[in-house]
């Protein structure tokens, strides 16, 4: 499989590219995003694009892939309606028009969020542009549509989130989330199981799906021929 994957400096996009890079199956990743991936590989090719409204101009180099994997994404906290909206929806939907015309057999896996609003009428503002944005998703002509919707992920392997606040939590709730997982494994998720989880999406025949936390164990341990 040929892999794009937007977002591989944070945490999850961390992980997919980790397992993607180790899966054997996988021939060539391309990491889309403003600023490298601290890390060579010779499966790994990257793109630096600091306008991600401006793809058209990076249209040769984004065909030819079997999949992609969004895992761009800003946290909601502080920022008003509009300024989310364009990263949250207005990013992701552009980049994902341009691909399912460049790529129509290509598997478009989403990183989402827990309680996301399909309705896209509830309170909650990233909730309600969340589900506004996968459902946009949903109609565009990919082969497939997985939209993943974790909530609590467990970094492993020395991974580490961008975010200041967030690897302090995670520093300090490490002990607790493995106790978590020991008892209850569907509670959180883990940055290695989203990964392989996301390559087993990719390795499906398609159709429109949403992967919710407690899915992502089983898909991540599917034995896919």
């Amino acid at each position: 499989m040929k892999l794009l994957i937007f977002g591989a400096t944070g945490m999850v996009g961390q992980g997919a590219l980790r397992e993607s890079l180790v899966a054997p199956d996988v021939s060539h990743v391309t990491a889309v995003g403003r600023s490298l991936v601290e890390l060579a590989h010779p499966k790994l090719k990257q793109l630096v694009q600091a306008d991600l409204m401006g793809l058209e101009s990076l249209s040769d180099e984004l065909q030819g892939f079997d999949a992609c994997f969004f895992c761009l994404g800003v946290s909601s906290s502080g920022m008003r309606e509009e300024a989310y909206s364009q990263i949250t929806y207005g990013v992701t939907v552009h980049a994902a028009r341009l691909l399912s015309r460049w790529n129509p057999q290509m598997t478009f896996v989403y990183v989402s969020g827990a309680g996301t609003d399909s309705s896209e009428k509830g309170s909650s503002m990233w909730a309600r542009l969340k589900g506004k944005t996968e459902n946009a998703l949903k109609k565009l002509p990919f082969k497939g549509v997985y939209l993943f919707r974790p909530g609590i992920i467990q970094p492993l392997q020395r991974l580490r989130s961008k975010i200041p606040s967030y690897r302090y939590f995670y520093y300090l709730a490490s002990p607790l989330l493995s106790l978590i997982r020991w008892i209850a494994p569907s509670a959180i998720v883990t940055t290695e199981s989203i990964g392989k989880a996301m390559l087993n999406a990719a390795r499906q025949e398609g159709g429109r799906t949403i992967v919710e936390a407690r899915d992502t164990f089983p898909l991540a341990s599917l034995s896919v021929h």
